[in-house]
């Protein structure tokens, strides 16, 4: 019997955290880019920030979902920490809506969620259509689930250890918010905790007072996605991961003295015992973040202290286009300005990539992907300008000419900031296979390097200073990279030949210097665009 009862819970547990992946995944795909929007623009109040969190939670059904997405926001720079933590609160109460909808008694349409959900998805062809029958499938699936355990646990009502067992956790309520964050943690879903929670209480095996402490521990546990998610991320992504955790721990410890009150309060809210679970579950989550909104300044604060270091604040928007020029030559000045800045940028980019892969800094590794999506963004603003300027600007031929130039050099840099991702991907191949390299093969991909960097440098002083007669000086250096490129080649198949080098490394060094090479003829193409040479 006992055989059976686990494999019946195990397999309707695996229906209800499946099910609900699926329903978040297929709301995700519905809602597509503008969840990601709303999280960035609706952020900057702390009380708006928490219920643009709550919404979007409630729109994806999985609080993890919501936190993994900011602490992504906050490591890209799209978030600052005080915006992160006013959301993360916020998806704390909107992740209570699964246990409010899972309190209802929806298992008779379980299999009618489940037929429609599969016919939809599977004949739709608009991809909406499809994403909502496999959020429709997904939420048929999660009461199949809560159905079949429901019906498993049938038997444990009169046998009397589990009951006893389940008296002491009531009495007992550390114990509970133990249980109920161990549990969470493994499963990795403070719904799936809340809705075994309510299956044991429909089944009048739990009574509320053992109920609380695992729900209060589940909102403990499910905060171990948000520090996964951090692993390997920048401070800031760390310290909001870190105030996810606190935020719930410190929120538990402060009710705990106040159980009883608390308890007798949650009564009031309904008669039914699943349904004064669900509530207990919103109202813990609504007055915690209620508790904390006032204090966001002084706690991030403390959060600086507890994960000390320096912040890395990257400026994502462009600095020095100004629309209200469009009309006047004063555009392309303000545009060459912010083509300088994307310059350097990319020229940072390769300087930290080939550090990264020297030294394997992971942290610097992630700076790098950072900004290759900001020279991306800023390759998309600086066109834009550029195009309407062309239109609304009565330009004379010369300063047409020099638009259609600062075109071809935001295309030029934008690749260079793709070969600075590649060699990116390069010190993680190095640094994931144990790629070993000699002294000799990192001193040269470094010599090369710093001669690519200086090459670079000056076409960009080119730009800034529109020296035509400095650029026509740079124009074919690119041909001493060619020449060093072609030397250090030879020197690896000696190399290869003695033994001193492995092959595998050997592939992985041949792509560096290829990548390299690619900048400095980028950086020869900057330099003939301010030459006039196109």
């Amino acid at each position: 019997m006992f055989l059976q009862i686990a494999f019946g819970l195990l397999g309707g547990l695996g229906l209800f955290i499946y099910g609900m992946q699926r329903m978040a995944e297929g709301l995700q795909k519905a809602a597509g880019e503008r969840l990601r929007h709303i999280l960035e623009l609706f952020t900057s109040h702390p009380v708006i920030a928490a219920l643009t969190g709550m919404l979007v939670t409630v729109l994806v059904q999985s609080s993890s979902s919501t936190t993994v997405m900011i602490v992504g926001f906050v490591n890209a720079g799209l978030m600052t920490l005080q915006q992160a933590l006013g959301t993360i609160m916020g998806a704390n109460i909107g992740t209570t809506v699964t246990a409010q909808m899972v309190a209802f008694n929806l298992q008779d349409v379980a299999l009618p969620a489940i037929g429609v959900g599969f016919l939809v998805s599977f004949f739709a062809r608009r991809r909406f259509y499809r994403y909502l029958g496999q959020g429709l499938l997904g939420f048929g699936l999660l009461f199949l689930g809560m159905s079949i355990m429901s019906q498993t646990l049938v038997p444990l009502r009169t046998y009397e250890p589990f009951v006893q067992a389940l008296i002491n956790m009531g009495k007992n309520p550390l114990l509970g918010v133990l249980v109920g964050a161990l549990f969470t943690m493994i499963i990795q879903s403070s719904s799936a905790t809340t809705g075994l929670v309510i299956v044991l209480t429909r089944q009048g095996l739990i009574t509320l007072d053992a109920g609380l402490g695992l729900i209060l521990g589940a909102n403990i546990g499910t905060s171990i996605t948000a520090v996964l998610a951090s692993i390997g991320a920048n401070v800031t992504a760390r310290r909001a991961a870190v105030a996810h955790v606190l935020f719930n721990v410190i929120g538990v410890l402060v009710f705990l003295p106040f159980l009883r009150p608390f308890t007798s309060f949650v009564r009031i809210t309904s008669t039914v015992p699943a349904r004064q679970i669900a509530n207990a579950h919103t109202l813990f989550n609504v007055i915690n973040t209620c508790l904390f909104l006032p204090f966001l300044t002084p706690y991030a604060a403390l959060l600086a202290r507890i994960v000390p270091g320096e912040e890395v604040v990257l400026e994502r928007k462009p600095k020095y286009l100004d629309w209200r020029m469009l009309g006047s030559p004063a555009a392309l000045l303000s545009a060459t300005k912010e083509v300088v800045r994307m310059g350097e940028l990319a020229r940072e980019m390769i300087q930290e990539a080939v550090q990264a892969f020297v030294t394997e800094d992971r942290e610097l590794m992630q700076i790098v992907s950072q900004k290759e999506e900001i020279i991306d963004e800023l390759e998309r603003e600086i066109t834009t300008f550029l195009a309407r300027a062309a239109r609304e600007g009565n330009l004379t031929a010369e300063q047409s000419r020099r638009l259609t130039r600062l075109m071809h050099m935001i295309n030029d840099m934008e690749r260079i900031g793709d070969h600075a991702e590649n060699i990116i991907d390069l010190a993680r191949l190095k640094m994931e296979d144990g790629l070993v390299f000699s002294e000799e093969a990192l001193g040269e991909i470094q010599e090369m390097h710093q001669r690519v960097d200086d090459i670079y440098g000056r076409a960009i002083e080119c730009i800034r200073t529109d020296d035509a007669k400095l650029a026509i000086q740079l124009v074919g250096e690119d041909e001493i990279i060619d020449e060093m490129e072609r030397k250090y080649r030879a020197a690896h198949i000696g190399r290869l030949n003695e033994g001193t080098c492995l092959p595998p490394s050997g592939v992985v060094y041949l792509d560096i210097l290829s990548n390299l090479e690619r900048v400095a003829d980028h950086a020869n193409n900057l330099a003939e665009a301010v030459a006039g040479i196109l």
